[in-house]
């Protein structure tokens, strides 16, 4: 991989993760009106995806064919990587708390080695495992040491589907593109995700609510469409956009890892914009998910690499 490449992916993924990070912030206020996690999916993704429209089109003139021949990634990218995951986290954290479901669904890159090991039958590079290693450590100290306690074991079996969502997730993202522009992949997700969670609301098989008037964000009365417009843009279009490019050159496995960063970025966020307080195991969890994705970087560099361990067409439906 060239290294202009791998640092404009690294760059990507980046941005994906700080991107995706603030979510969080701006939905919780939706959330504590009265929305249902659904609605504040739905729109969430609707929104984004109108966004992304004119990117999309002007990306695809011309070449429409390629979204035709792309249809079960948009498929998998729409359904499982946002739809099914994004509301598999939602009902798990009505049943466990948010910090375990946050550090199962955060699992997903360890799936990813875990598959990969199952279907080539190869041991992963000791860098590879080493980062694993890191990477769950430090997940444990940003989230809390809390999150690791027993819980309600239908809410642990969500927030595990979740946590295959998002290996899922990219993976779809990873797989040969064959003409079709990440934004397009993104935009097009979106689009069906949210069709398809309103149709799903429209006819009752999901609980719909939400609530139309002004809302506190960071201590001030804003109105409902505000923090939905940031997250939408924000952590969603761009996000998602970011982290199909990021996945599609560095591979599913290495941005999977990189995606950790979210976890320490909404840290970062609840103390800049919320006045949450760092704990020195928190700044300490952070190194090592940092040193975990060094890791598996240089794994994922080394020439004797195995193929990303992270395409299995199984997975992708063909599933973020």
């Amino acid at each position: 991989m060239k290294s202009s490449s791998m640092s404009a992916g690294l760059l990507a993924a980046l941005i994906s993760a700080v991107a995706f990070s603030t979510s969080g912030a701006f939905i919780k206020p939706l959330l504590e009106a009265g929305w249902s996690p659904v609605t504040a999916v739905t729109a969430r993704a609707l929104t984004a995806g109108l966004v992304l429209l004119p990117f999309v089109l002007l990306s695809l003139r011309g070449r429409w064919a390629a979204l035709w021949r792309a249809r079960r990634r948009v498929l998998g990218m729409g359904l499982v990587g946002v739809a099914f995951t994004q509301v598999a986290y939602f009902a798990a954290i009505q049943r466990i708390p948010v910090a375990t479901a946050l550090l199962i669904e955060y699992l997903a890159p360890l799936l990813l080695v875990a598959y990969a090991w199952a279907v080539t039958r190869r041991v992963p590079r000791p860098a590879v495992l080493l980062g694993s290693v890191l990477a769950v450590g430090g997940l444990v100290l940003v989230i809390g040491p809390g999150a690791v306690r027993a819980v309600d074991p239908l809410g642990l079996v969500i927030a595990f589907c979740a946590a295959v969502g998002c290996a899922a997730y990219f993976v779809i993202a990873a797989r040969p593109a064959d003409g079709l522009p990440p934004v397009a992949l993104a935009g097009a997700g979106l689009l069906l995700a949210g069709g398809v969670l309103a149709l799903a609301g429209a006819t009752g098989l999901l609980p719909v609510s939400a609530a139309f008037g002004d809302l506190s964000l960071f201590g001030r009365a804003v109105p409902w469409w505000l923090p939905l417009l940031i997250v939408a843009v924000v952590g969603t279009a761009a996000a998602y956009a970011t982290g199909i490019a990021a996945s599609a050159v560095l591979g599913s496995r290495l941005a999977s890892f990189l995606g950790l960063l979210e976890v320490v970025s909404a840290a970062l966020l609840a103390w800049l914009l919320l006045d949450e307080r760092l704990t020195p195991l928190q700044f300490v969890g952070g190194g090592l998910i940092l040193g975990g994705i060094a890791a598996v970087r240089t794994a994922s560099t080394a020439p004797l690499d195995a193929p990303d361990d992270a395409r299995p067409a199984a997975l992708a439906p063909g599933r973020a």
